[in-house]
């Protein structure tokens, strides 16, 4: 069988043992340390955010954004409904409601004016929402100018799911670092990664104080341990902080190389009738590209997004469907919705393709080759 071509794999930068092993070889292998500290000062840094906490994941961030935004149980939390699971399960780890939101056509993430008609709805029935959470689906910047507007005009916090987007920017400014706070992911298909873990970024240092200290089991100042209020074991360790520290080296190659790739499929595919890419909607925005995602017209292809992926699957290569929308997860099948069809017909069509900054030449022929030979 032919080697396979994952979608999205790690790629290590060369850099990431002298760190790990700096924490070896000084013991600092606990929870904290300098790599820590070090890759807290980089990520502020890379996106100018004001302050940072590492963390086990990105959910965690998310997770503890909520809390620090007041959502309690009984609360209602507005959240895109074209993305991961990850974006919308801490809502309910709170006992409160997520109400979902569908995409606006072109950059596939919330749809400002459906933002507005949901929060008025609710308006109508006493209920004000506690945060927004738009994502930047695949690294694309949502419509961060109307999105702030609204969250504004409205007096409801914005949180940002940048998980996907590191190295993204609308109007040269890092997503992430638009809203109040920003949750960014290290997973392992992310455009860089710890193996596990995740940020929180924002500019008000008391919503980064008030995390760290929620992230470390809310251990109260004394000599004893004494807690007041319930805490988590959500802190990035030293060991794997190492990693990131290696990994922030090359981040800015990595998004250049994940940008040549998808240039690089609409060198061939762009000109195929019924092929249509994810794509930025002019200059303002600025895609990190973390995967390539397209959509397939089976009636001028003759090809379903189905017969794609399973063609390219018998080749060994992996390729994903398009999240499935929140509104249509079995486990979210009473929450709100305030939808127009368009991540429907996303998820129907649209499939991502292999994006891995790693891919190298002989992969990219065996892609080009499978995808021609099944498309034409």
């Amino acid at each position: 069988m032919k080697p396979k071509i994952w979608l999205s794999s790690p790629h290590m930068g060369g850099h990431e043992l002298s760190y790990v092993n700096q924490a070896y070889n000084t013991n600092w292998v606990a929870p904290l340390g300098p790599n820590v500290d070090g890759f807290e000062k980089d990520i502020q840094s890379f996106t100018g955010a004001g302050h940072c906490t590492v963390l086990s994941s990105g959910t965690a961030a998310l997770h503890l954004a909520l809390i620090l935004a007041g959502v309690h149980a009984g609360d209602y939390v507005i959240c895109q409904s074209m993305t991961f699971s990850a974006s919308a399960n801490p809502i309910a780890y709170l006992g409160a409601t997520p109400v979902f939101i569908d995409s606006e056509t072109s950059t596939w993430n919330m749809d400002p004016e459906l933002l507005e008609e949901a929060i008025l709805n609710l308006a109508k029935k006493s209920i004000k929402p506690k945060a927004i959470i738009p994502v930047h689906l695949y690294g694309m910047p949502a419509k961060m100018n109307e999105l702030i507007s609204i969250g504004e005009k409205y007096n409801v916090p914005i949180i940002e799911d940048a998980a996907e987007s590191l190295g993204s920017t609308f109007k040269s400014k890092a997503t992430g670092t638009y809203g109040s706070m920003g949750v960014l992911s290290f997973n392992g298909n992310k455009i860089i990664t710890t193996s596990g873990g995740g940020a929180l970024i924002s500019d008000d240092i008391s919503f980064i104080e008030k995390a760290q200290f929620l992230a470390t089991q809310a251990r109260d100042n004394a000599p004893h341990y004494q807690h007041s209020k319930i805490g988590y074991n959500y802190r990035m360790s030293n060991i794997l902080a190492g990693v990131g520290r290696g990994q922030m080296l090359v981040l800015e190659d990595r998004i250049l190389q994940r940008r040549r790739i998808n240039n690089w499929y609409r060198s061939f595919l762009s000109g195929i009738a019924g092929v249509n890419f994810q794509s930025e909607p002019n200059e303002e925005y600025y895609s990190n590209f973390w995967l390539t995602a397209i959509t397939i017209s089976p009636e001028l292809t003759g090809k379903t997004r189905e017969d794609i992926r399973m063609n390219l699957s018998a080749d060994n290569i992996e390729s994903r469907p398009l999240w499935k929308p929140m509104h249509l997860q079995p486990v979210f099948k009473k929450s709100p919705y305030f939808g127009n069809g368009v991540s429907d017909k996303l998820f129907e069509h649209g499939l991502c393709l292999p994006s891995g900054s790693n891919l190298t030449g002989v992969d990219q022929e065996r892609i080009k080759d499978s995808l021609l030979n099944i498309i034409n």
